[in-house]
């Protein structure tokens, strides 16, 4: 099991905060995104190109590996000016 969280305009979009998962096959992140916009509709959302993540509170890319009890995170790039 892991628990993903969803934050900024992501939550908006999605209607959640998080959720929690069977890991199941999904042995990295991209595999994760992809099963999650697998869900069509809103959660396309998460196939923008400057989509960030975080694998137990720490900025990973979407190669990382994932394991049993992982929190992840996924969060639009944040800008500022």
């Amino acid at each position: 099991m892991i628990r993903v969280q969803y934050f900024a305009r992501y939550r908006e979009v999605l209607g959640i905060e998080g959720e929690q998962l069977q890991r199941a096959a999904l042995s990295n992140l991209e595999q994760l995104r992809e099963h999650l916009q697998s869900r069509g509709g809103v959660w396309q959302v998460l196939a923008e190109q400057n989509l960030m993540c975080a694998r137990n509170q720490e900025l990973c890319g979407l190669e990382t590996e994932i394991a049993d009890g992982d929190e992840i995170a996924f969060f639009p790039t944040v800008t500022g000016g």
